[in-house]
């Protein structure tokens, strides 16, 4: 039988990023809940001290509000979303009021999970969220726009896509298999594992439906 490793390439706008995301975010965002950590820093070493600093604060802003208000794997998110803001040359962090990159940085992922959604488990308005932030609701958006612009975020993009989401976003089980489009899904487990052992899904649905 053919290796998917030989066959397959990850259908997504940012390949690279999307991998490393996907296979990693449900244990890291659990991790994270599970051993109660405190506030994250921005941890790099090839990155100027004043960023390292203003990204910390971010997050540290972010954390709390998505502790108090959300969750870990929303705070996870922010963390990610904030450390490639930072990354970026020049980081947009070293110009303007760090609170209100934080609320842009929440919001891009709030409107990117549905947060607004009145349907959804975990819900807030976009109103509610601004006052929570203390940050009014079109300055708090309008910097949400320049984040998802500056960082090319699309829509259903597997590597925002909060953990309890990726399950039902049809992009997270997308792969091109011989340069035709398939659902991971209906592929034999085989492949199935293969393509988690690839970093290209966050498990192996296959096995999932076995065990229910």
């Amino acid at each position: 039988m053919s290796h998917l490793r030989d066959m397959v390439s990850y259908v997504a706008l940012k390949p690279p990023r999307a991998r490393a995301c996907v296979s990693c975010l449900l244990e890291t965002a659990t991790n994270q809940h599970n051993e109660g950590t405190g506030v994250a820093e921005l941890k790099d070493p090839k990155m100027p001290k004043e960023v390292l600093d203003k990204g910390t604060e971010v997050i540290g802003i972010t954390d709390e509000f998505c502790r108090e208000h959300l969750d870990a794997k929303y705070a996870q998110l922010c963390h990610n979303v904030v450390g490639k803001l930072a990354r970026k040359r020049p980081s947009p962090l070293l110009r303007g009021d760090l609170r209100i990159w934080a609320s842009g940085v929440i919001y891009s992922m709030a409107s990117q999970n549905f947060l607004f959604d009145k349907s959804q488990p975990m819900h807030l308005s976009a109103q509610q969220l601004g006052e929570l932030l203390g940050v009014k609701k079109t300055t708090m958006g309008n910097k949400g726009n320049i984040v998802r612009s500056l960082l090319k975020i699309g829509m259903m993009d597997p590597e925002f896509t909060h953990p309890d989401l990726l399950k039902d976003n049809p992009l997270t089980w997308m792969l091109l298999v011989d340069g035709m489009p398939m659902d991971v899904r209906g592929l034999p487990v085989e492949f199935q594992r293969q393509a988690f052992d690839m970093g290209l899904i966050p498990y192996v649905p296959g096995e999932e439906a076995t065990d229910g």
